[in-house]
């Protein structure tokens, strides 16, 4: 009987001394690996079939079908197997193209027992990540409520437990941490999982609303309540009734409001603009903010008393630097979603890529990093993203120079970092479909052919840019 946890390995050749010989050597050198054998592709493609294997070896050259063909059939049963092949010196063309069409690895025979050993166990942890990865996304992302919360470390579990905790309670939420750090995402999570997830939540983003409008925004108006007052409107408190009102970056709230807001929330009465009665609302407040409201306090900017009111139950979202160990789920997560909204195939980071970006500061968190994997997928002609492709477009390494080092090399002031990058990948992308659409005569259907992207996800690009009649209107492209 098969032990549970253990690893299996499929060899197929047609030479049948060949492979009792490897079944023999491999069973005494992988511990933990059953090793199965097939000496003709139908049967191994019966055994694929029939359970889940970790790494797969096929030669290339077989009577009944050959290698590149049994590759093929493999990868249509699950696209993440690992394949290695076997070729002889002379077919390094035909592995080379195996490589291009899906496989892992390819051994030359005849091998040396130690290359061979190595290469299977590489394929046999690159296995292991991607069940890994596969087992992580089923807990994190099939739970109700936690569909864009990704992470399996400590401080992710933590906080998964925490939000659980408290969206069954009815308490006043403030969610605290550093901007990029997903705190509206966790405040989705509390109203999703709450009672009240069969009413709205509503949200507003409090710095980007006048100061003049907010507290009409907040709690409605009559018609003629103030000038420009044409109509009668609905407050975001009444839109929230029965649901919950997210109040996003808080501190900024100006005093007045403030005031209004308190009252509202010891009360759960509003009263819109030019209105004599206040009527009764019932909404959950979730309040966010990546500003230091102590601070804020001490400086009189901030309403102590409604600090308390708001502070009734805290959630801290870590920073990507806490949660380091999540980068690599992180990336993958980020990766599927860009090719969804560019409308292309499905493109993976590398091993060597993951690790670039775990090596990484990232001071703008979650949220750099997935920008940086959205401008990856973009620009990348492959379907695998490499270390190299990521030149540019994320933040500089860990050991780069620290922020005393703003000069050049003449001692004249270099513009920031962030600006330069995003100043040289705007030119970039300029100057790329410009000469892409020159070259095919504003053809977007052939130049989204040559670009390696589709035609959708080129005109998406094409209408960020504000591309007009095949010209960009922005000069920066000559």
């Amino acid at each position: 009987m098969e032990a549970a946890g253990r690893e299996r390995l499929l060899i197929v050749d047609d030479e049948v001394d060949m492979l009792e010989g490897l079944r023999r050597i491999l069973a005494l050198e992988l511990d933990g690996v059953d090793i199965l054998t097939a000496s003709r592709p139908g049967q191994a493609l019966d055994l694929a079939r029939r359970q889940p294997m970790d790494v797969i070896l096929v030669d290339i050259r077989m009577p009944e079908m050959n290698g590149l063909d049994a590759l093929e059939k493999l990868l249509g049963i699950d696209r993440g197997l690992t394949v290695i092949m076997m070729t002889a010196y002379g077919s390094i063309e035909t592995a080379v193209d195996a490589i291009k069409r899906g496989a892992y690895d390819f051994i030359t025979k005849p091998f040396e027992k130690d290359a061979l050993l190595r290469t299977l166990r590489k394929g046999l942890e690159r296995s292991r990540l991607i069940r890994e990865n596969v087992n992580l996304r089923r807990k994190v992302c099939d739970r109700k409520g936690f569909q864009n919360l990704v992470g399996q470390s400590p401080r992710m579990r933590q906080l998964f437990e925490t939000i659980q905790s408290i969206a069954r309670s009815g308490y006043t939420v403030l969610v605290r941490g550093q901007s990029g750090t997903g705190k509206e995402l966790v405040a989705r999570a509390i109203h999703s999982l709450s009672p009240r997830h069969h009413r709205p939540l509503v949200t507003v983003n409090c710095p980007a609303i006048p100061e003049h409008l907010l507290e009409s925004e907040l709690f409605g108006h009559k018609k003629g309540a103030f000038t420009g007052a044409d109509a009668d409107q609905t407050g975001l408190f009444d839109e929230a009734d029965g649901g919950s009102l997210l109040l996003d970056e808080i501190g900024d709230i100006p005093v007045a409001v403030q005031t209004k807001l308190l009252r509202a929330l010891q009360e759960h009465e509003i009263k819109p603009l030019g209105v004599n009665r206040a009527h009764r609302v019932d909404v959950r407040i979730i309040a966010s903010t990546n500003q230091d409201l102590e601070e804020k306090i001490r400086v009189r900017t901030f309403r102590e008393d409604l600090f308390y009111r708001l502070n009734v139950v805290t959630v801290w979202t870590p920073s990507l630097d806490e949660i380091r160990e999540d980068i690599p789920a992180l990336v993958s997560h980020f990766t599927r979603m860009a090719c969804a909204e560019l409308g292309i195939a499905p493109k993976h980071f590398s091993t060597r890529a993951v690790e670039v970006c775990m090596t990484r500061d990232w001071p703008g968190n979650i949220r750099e990093l997935q920008n940086m994997v959205r401008r990856a997928v973009m620009f990348c002609p492959d379907t695998v993203i490499r270390p190299e492709d990521l030149d540019g477009l994320g933040a500089p390494p860990r050991s780069s120079c620290g922020p005393e080092d703003d000069e050049g090399p003449h001692g004249v002031a270099t513009e920031p970092y962030k600006d330069a990058k995003e100043r040289l990948i705007h030119r970039f992308t300029l100057k790329y479909v410009s000469d892409l659409l020159e070259k095919t005569g504003g053809n977007v259907t052939r130049a989204a052919e040559l670009s390696g992207l589709s035609r959708v996800a080129l005109q998406k690009i094409m209408r960020r840019l504000d591309f007009k009649s095949g010209s960009p209107s922005d000069g920066d492209a000559s």
